[in-house]
């Protein structure tokens, strides 16, 4: 790739919004009010708001390997703590993806130096849901549903959150886990009861 292009896509980007709003990026600067907390996965094949079909300012986005809330990366309680409490979203969106690189690394056994301990926290995961993910015969199938409860319990760590408790409690907001298909280009909604999530964790996580 030719870095210099991307500043001619730039370029034409820019012509073609203010073909379409001449005051786009006038409005663009006054500030962002978006209603939803986007949490993904930087795979570089996953983009937060085209998937969804959003324009910029629609969504506060935080993207990193495999989509995890670990609550020792203060810069993904900053993000949480920003969203919740000055941004006042609605909604926040744990957004997983099949063929993540990430959760496949984590299934196998080897050293992967600094990525360690940031795999742990899904092959921690795996521990907690062994039962399930070895009764599943299929390779891909058990990957699949790795993703899948990661992104359950990542769900979880964003409930554990002072922050999220107390929206919840003022504001009704409410927490959701997707995965995108890759291979399909389609956003699947995992459904996940996050009243249910919460209230089983309520007795040790209780902050708000």
């Amino acid at each position: 790739m030719d870095i210099k292009q991307i500043f001619t896509n730039n370029q034409d980007w820019v012509q073609k919004k203010l073909d379409i709003d001449p005051s786009y990026f006038n409005d663009l600067s006054k500030g962002q009010t978006p209603d939803i907390l986007y949490i993904g996965c930087s795979d570089s094949r996953v983009s937060a708001e085209e998937l969804m079909g959003l324009s910029p300012g629609d969504v506060f986005v935080l993207r990193n390997i495999a989509n995890m809330v670990p609550n020792t990366d203060l810069g993904v309680m900053s993000v949480i703590n920003y969203a919740v409490d000055h941004l006042k979203v609605n909604h926040i969106v744990v957004c997983g993806h099949y063929y993540c690189g990430g959760v496949q690394a984590a299934m196998k056994s080897a050293d992967l130096g600094i990525l360690n301990p940031w795999l742990r926290n899904i092959r921690d995961v795996y521990r907690t849901h062994k039962d399930e993910l070895n009764q599943i015969e299929d390779e891909e199938a058990r990957y699949k549903r790795l993703v899948e409860l990661n992104v359950e319990e990542q769900c979880i760590n964003v409930l554990k959150t002072a922050e999220v408790q107390r929206a919840r409690r003022d504001r009704d907001l409410t927490v959701h886990g997707w995965v995108f298909d890759v291979h399909s280009g389609k956003l699947i909604d995992l459904e996940i009861d996050f009243i249910k999530l919460l209230e089983n964790i309520r007795e040790i996580y209780h902050l708000d």
